[in-house]
């Protein structure tokens, strides 16, 4: 900020003369987000008094430079050899170098000496709470490099349930401290992406937003997997199922159905129920349940003695032909 005449940084930061560099660094946070440009647009007052706390932090998070600023005052810059003018002549800042403003607050403390991490507003449920690859392309550039094109898409990941990517429904995520609604399509599979135009970063003092993308990690269903377009699933069947047949009542997306079972019906196979699989553009999938027995923990006596008439009763060598297969 340009200007002449003494100020007192610690006044314009609210800190106390024997403020730590934690506690500088927390003042000055809060203040360039108050009077940040992009929060207050139009408004010159606030655009000057967020200059003034970004001079009065380069001098303070400096330790050479408070040094020399306690001991001379406002001739603290003349007196350690730096310049000719009073503290923070020609302070200025170019806005439209950043993708956002926590780029801007990261160069900003990574070039006064306070170290970066302002960090992304966040987005809840997002891992890390910010949004990786977004915002400005290299970050600070010194006086007289080159500019890179600006990249202010954004993105992150965001866990939804096997239910709602299935059946679709709305999320109300927190981004930059803006609630946004999304709409999550019925049928999204893992890994699916979205994108929400002009909801991505912005760049200060010229009003230009990138887009954001949202990568949806669908998460695991103890009973419901989806292979490819084709909903499955695992269905125990007991002993008795299998061999002589009948009809089940089984558990569906869209609530309990019944099922035949053909006699003799081997484990492994699968009963395929049409038109009651995965959401798609032309419709929906098939459901294909793959029988698995289900072997008790113990039979009771009366099933012992079942299986003692059966095997008395029973026909045919299940070894038969692999005895002979098996000789060498």
């Amino acid at each position: 900020m340009a200007g002449s005449g003494y100020r007192d940084y610690f006044k314009v930061l609210g800190v106390d003369r024997g403020a730590d560099a934690d506690a500088i660094k927390r003042a000055f946070r809060k203040l360039a987000r108050q009077y940040h440009p992009d929060v207050n647009p139009g408004d010159q007052t606030a655009e000057a008094k967020f200059k003034e706390v970004s001079e009065a932090y380069e001098v303070l998070s400096d330790p050479e430079k408070r040094r020399r600023y306690e001991q001379f005052g406002q001739y603290w810059n003349q007196a350690g050899g730096m310049g000719s003018g009073p503290a923070g002549a020609g302070f200025d800042v170019d806005f439209g170098r950043y993708g956002n403003f926590d780029d801007f607050i990261n160069d900003l403390l990574g070039r006064f000496g306070g170290g970066g991490g302002a960090g992304f507003a966040g987005a809840s449920g997002f891992p890390g709470g910010g949004f990786p690859g977004g915002g400005f392309a290299g970050g600070g550039f010194p006086r007289g490099a080159q500019r890179q094109p600006v990249n202010l898409d954004a993105e992150a990941t965001v866990k939804v349930s096997f239910s709602e990517a299935f059946r679709g429904g709305e999320r109300t995520l927190s981004v930059n401290d803006e609630r946004v609604q999304v709409r999550i399509p019925a049928g999204v599979k893992n890994g699916s992406r979205l994108r929400l135009k002009g909801k991505g970063n912005l760049q200060p003092g010229t009003g230009r937003r990138g887009d954001l993308y949202l990568n949806l990690e669908v998460q695991a269903h103890p009973v419901w997997r989806l292979d490819g377009d084709q909903l499955r699933a695992d269905l125990p069947v007991a002993l008795d199922e299998l061999a002589l047949g009948g009809s089940v009542t089984v558990m569906t997306p869209d609530g309990e159905a019944d099922v035949a079972i053909p006699a003799g019906t081997a484990p492994g196979r699968s009963l395929r129920l049409k038109g009651k699989g995965w959401p798609q553009k032309s419709g929906r999938g098939d459901l294909l349940l793959t029988l698995t027995l289900q072997w008790p923990d113990a039979w009771s006596e009366q099933e012992k003695r079942l299986f003692e008439q059966w095997r008395e009763a029973r026909a045919q060598d299940p070894r038969r032909d692999w005895l002979q297969s098996a000789r060498l």
